[in-house]
């Protein structure tokens, strides 16, 4: 997988060599010499991932972090911090600052190598739900990317499966009143567990004696519901060849012991800073497809929606030798309705007609409001003589009571005309049984409105 990774370090041996390393595995390699030139880059140009010194002159790496970190147009791009620094703290440090990594130099090759492949991976899965998001730019957003990323109060749930009770105990306290845990000893129990909650985090040791640690993230990984769960390894010193074997799986992160508290709470918090984030991506992109097929006055499926699936409904009934029924509802002089009492009380009534009309129908049944006062009702499994009957249930109970107009007590009588048709097999179309429906509804129309007319298939 090829990326674009920016190396940052103000002397010019170190990005030289970093460079030749991510070159020679075919990354494309940008370069800058400080901190103010790093923001820039990665403000005006594609980056997947920052490989950043700590200590540079002006601007340190921690500042730029920080900076890069909150803004919404960069907050995503990944960052693996490289420094000489070697405490706990400056680990602590860094990550608190929104760091995803940290390299102690100097770095091995297999270990940079290994991060930055794990890095872009996450990061191309990022790309793709903030490009799909973009179309949700007129209707929110904007103001989820400029949220916190993933900064949310609630306290996150973590799972640690560990068959060392000990160490179970002590991560507990570790991590108590910052984190919910929950400790798993058993493997295939620990699994079972991981798919029924609700975890942000699931926490694996590579000290299990009877089981693979791997083969458990890889459950893991295969699993649904656990699918997009961050992983992070609890490995001993050395676990090396573990560790690199499990970033391949995509496992996201990892913990050595023995575990500082800091570190380990700062690595939990970006993991879950992270998979909220795209949690709200996916939930961004998830309400866009649903605007984009509801009405939102009526909350039924709108026209875009009947035009989609009406044919894959009729492809189906034809394989499959079953009846399609389709009937269109229309309410009789909805225009002098708007005129008399206002277009406030012509929203109220077609609020009042959808839930009606949802009322008498099945779960299997499309219900689309095609436009204006008109309502479309696709019928799986239905022969005209039902259809009719169906449709005469609704006119009935359109017609059973009057409609509020939403300004106080005042209420309106309404009834609605229905026409009705079915599939006719073999040779119907779509076309031709949708112009039945509307030849059926102008009949009944003509006829006086408030009826049912439903012409022989």
């Amino acid at each position: 997988m090829t990326a674009r990774i920016l190396v940052v370090d103000d002397i010019a041996a170190n990005l030289r060599l970093l460079e030749a390393r991510l070159m020679a595995e075919y990354y494309e390699v940008v370069t800058a010499r400080s901190g103010q030139d790093a923001i820039e880059i990665c403000e005006c140009s594609k980056v997947d991932v920052v490989l950043l010194d700590v200590m540079m002159p002006g601007m340190d790496g921690f500042e730029v972090c920080r900076r890069l970190k909150s803004d919404p147009a960069t907050t995503h791009i990944p960052i693996i911090m490289v420094t000489a620094l070697g405490q706990p703290a400056d680990r602590v440090r860094g990550l608190e600052a929104g760091a995803d990594d940290f390299l102690t130099k100097p770095a091995n090759d297999l270990q940079l190598l290994t991060r930055v492949k794990s890095l872009v991976r996450l990061k191309a899965l990022t790309d793709e739900l903030r490009l799909r998001a973009a179309t949700t730019r007129n209707i929110g957003i904007e103001q989820l990317l400029e949220k916190k990323s993933g900064d949310v109060e609630e306290t996150p749930s973590v799972l640690l499966l560990d068959d060392d009770a000990a160490t179970g105990r002590r991560i507990r306290r570790l991590l108590s009143g910052t984190f919910d845990l929950d400790v798993a000893e058993e493997p295939q129990a620990g699994l079972r567990q991981a798919v029924e909650g609700a975890y942000e985090c699931i926490m694996v040791s590579t000290g299990f004696a009877d089981y693979d640690p791997l083969r458990l993230c890889s459950q893991l990984r295969a699993l649904e519901s656990t699918r997009l769960v961050p992983i992070i390894l609890l490995a001993g010193e050395g676990d090396e060849e573990r560790i690199i074997r499990g970033l391949e799986l995509a496992v996201n992160d990892f913990v050595l012991r023995p575990v500082e508290r800091q570190e380990l709470i700062a690595r939990l918090r970006t993991q879950i800073r992270r998979k909220r984030y795209n949690d709200s991506l996916r939930s961004s992109v998830a309400q866009t497809v649903e605007m984009a097929v509801t009405d939102p006055l009526t909350g039924l499926h709108n026209r875009r929606y009947l035009d989609s699936h009406l044919q894959s409904l009729f492809d189906r009934s034809t394989a499959r030798k079953r009846p399609l029924s389709i009937m269109i509802a229309d309410i009789d002089r909805f225009k002098s309705i708007n005129d008399t009492w206002g277009h406030d009380a012509g929203d109220a009534i077609l609020k009042t007609f959808a839930k009606r009309l949802r009322k008498n129908l099945r779960g299997i049944d499309l219900v689309c409001r095609y436009g204006g006062e008109e309502f479309v009702v696709v019928m799986p499994d239905t022969e005209l003589d039902v259809a009719e009957k169906v449709a005469e249930r609704i006119r009935a109970e359109i017609a059973s009571g009057p409609f509020l107009t939403g300004q106080g007590d005042q209420a309106v009588d309404v009834t609605a005309s229905l026409g009705v048709a079915s599939a006719r097999m073999p040779g119907d179309t779509v076309e031709a049984l949708m112009k039945r429906a509307d030849l059926a509804l102008y009949e009944a129309k003509t006829r006086g409105r408030n009826r049912v007319v439903a012409p022989a298939a």
